[in-house]
């Protein structure tokens, strides 16, 4: 038995008589349950605090072995006027003891086992963080740059809505565990002077348990929901990357924080742009005229008109030229660079003035071998 308890009327608690039958005291309890409990009164602590009260009431009234431990150790210190930090007359203590001595010690000794009057604390049960959640997206080479808002569909774990998270039946309420007493945990020796704390084995750490469980979630007061929401994607995300969501994942446990929601994004590639980095690329065809005499050429955007870019006579293929502010918006709110490589194009055939011009071109430029530096001294195997 606790030592918290002498000085608590669980009978007033639960409103009831100290001659209440079992079935008086089981109405009371589901009544004021229904009224107070977390799950229809978000963030009011004052009903979490009158919840925890009465669950530990009936935790004690319900059980006829408890309940009689109770009534006697109520009247043997003390009922009322008289809880655990009251004195006997004459400022003395039970045995003879002095004044100075407080008889919550002395429960406590009695009551927990500690030598001295070693108390062990109790604590409510912490929230608990939600799961992470993860999902997958598919956009355009397009979104990818610019940014987009999604509709994502998710699964995750969160409170049952047939029992609303308390894991009872319809029409029941859980009550707190006798083992661990609402704390969600247990110690146990280690064999030596340590004790491990560890979840409660019997309320598997939630510090309630249920007569009657839920057949939804069966007992759990969890269950799968599938939701969907609106999921802003930032500009310049890149194929496979992650994207973290904060505080969309599934929701927390007796108030504590919903878990992040993780994004893996599938880029599709476009047709004409690649990307490097803060960079787009492109490769675009030119004739060998243009590459040996020069020129001008366009070259397509992916957003707006396109940029020109002049390729000086001698341009080989694969030269990589660069059009300033034309690539993908960097953090800073910048615009990166179009990367241009031309790619010089053979013709297949010649016919005809083409022909003709490229024999005269043979002609003049003579008998020199662009191959020569292949076999220049140290090259020759």
């Amino acid at each position: 038995m606790s030592s918290d308890w002498i000085g608590k009327d669980f009978y007033e608690v639960l409103g009831v008589s100290k001659q209440a039958s079992a079935d008086d005291i089981k109405k009371a309890y589901r009544k004021l349950a229904r009224d107070n409990h977390p799950d229809s009164k978000h963030g009011d602590k004052a009903a979490e605090e009158r919840f925890k009260s009465i669950s530990q009431a009936y935790s004690v009234l319900s059980s006829p072995e408890r309940r009689k431990e109770y009534d006697e150790q109520r009247v043997l210190f003390g009922t009322g006027a008289r809880g655990p930090d009251a004195r006997f007359p004459g400022g003395g203590m039970p045995g003879g003891g002095a004044g100075g001595f407080d008889i919550s010690d002395l429960l406590n000794g009695i009551f927990t086992g500690a030598p001295g009057g070693g108390a062990r604390t109790r604590t409510s049960s912490p929230p608990r963080r939600g799961a992470d959640v993860e999902t997958e997206a598919s956009i355009t080479f397009e979104q990818a740059l610019e940014g987009v808002t999604l509709p994502l569909r998710t699964t995750s774990d969160a409170a049952c809505r047939d029992c609303r998270g308390t894991g009872a039946k319809a029409g029941t309420v859980p009550r707190v565990c006798p083992d661990c007493e609402g704390t969600g945990m247990q110690t146990s020796a280690s064999g030596g002077l340590f004790a491990m704390t560890e979840p409660c084995t019997s309320c598997r750490g939630r510090g309630m348990v249920v007569d009657e469980a839920c057949p939804t979630c069966h007992g759990s007061g969890r269950a799968t929901s599938s939701s969907t929401m609106q999921a802003r994607i930032p500009a310049g995300v890149r194929d496979g990357q992650r994207i973290r969501l904060r505080g969309k994942g599934a929701s927390g446990e007796r108030g504590g924080h919903p878990g992040d929601l993780y994004v893996l994004v599938h880029v599709a590639p476009h047709r004409l742009f690649g990307r490097r980095g803060d960079n787009l690329t492109i490769t675009v065809p030119i004739s060998f005229d243009e590459a040996a005499l020069g020129a001008t050429i366009s070259v397509p955007t992916l957003q707006g008109a396109p940029v020109s870019i002049k390729v000086p006579p001698g341009t080989p293929t694969g030269r990589t030229f660069r059009a300033r502010g034309k690539g993908v918006p960097r953090r800073d709110g910048t615009p990166g660079d179009l990367l241009v490589t031309v790619e010089v194009q053979v013709p297949g055939s010649l016919d005809g003035a083409g022909l003709e011009a490229m024999q005269a071109y043979r002609v003049a430029r003579g008998a020199a071998d662009p191959r020569a530096a292949l076999f220049a001294a140290g090259g020759r195997s």
